[in-house]
């Protein structure tokens, strides 16, 4: 299994418009075969989507679709600063 957790931070005038294009990406990612979770979580600015994935390879998939590859070109606008992606192991 695959953990991964990334971080969003909108800027403050966007957060509707980013949270809008982030719950599409959610609903469309937990169809994804490979899923195990896709998490949101909230507090101000900051959407923080918390990751579950069977293998390497539906990770790969999923980094491929093209619903994935328009919210990061479209929120390149709308966010304060790159959007942090960091693969994890659970360690406990």
């Amino acid at each position: 299994m695959i953990s991964i957790t990334a971080i969003i931070k909108s800027k403050k005038e966007n957060i509707e418009d980013v949270k809008n294009m982030v719950h599409f990406l959610v609903n469309e990612t937990r169809k994804e075969e490979a899923c195990i979770r896709y998490d949101l979580h909230n507090t101000e600015n900051v959407f923080i989507i918390w990751e579950e994935w069977k293998d390497q390879a539906g990770l790969e998939i999923h980094n491929n679709q093209p619903y994935l590859q328009d919210f990061i070109k479209r929120s390149e606008a709308l966010v304060a600063g790159p959007i942090q992606v960091y693969k994890t192991v659970q360690i406990l």
